[in-house]
């Protein structure tokens, strides 16, 4: 079972905002995860990040892979250092 770190798409029609989760690669976008370890609003200025370090890095050592997006967000919030990007 191949685990991503992915975000998932909340809110309303053209009001976005999103849930970093932890779920199996096979399942949809918005179905089940595993785990809910932060938030991410790109409708703020600048975007709020809310991401629980503790879980993510967890999540990251027991090899869960993190999406192109997700990895993005993880660096922002310092979880990933920029020389492992």
């Amino acid at each position: 079972m191949a685990v991503k770190i992915r975000l998932t798409r909340m809110g309303d029609k053209k009001s976005p905002f999103y849930r970093v989760v932890v779920a199996d690669s096979k399942s949809p976008r918005d179905g089940k995860f595993i785990d809910i370890i932060g938030t991410y609003n790109p409708l703020t200025d600048p975007a709020e990040i809310k991401i629980d370090n503790e879980k993510a890095v967890k999540w990251l050592k027991n090899g869960a892979l993190p999406t192109e997006t997700a990895k993005s967000i993880l660096v922002k919030s310092g979880v990933i250092s920029t020389e492992n990007k």
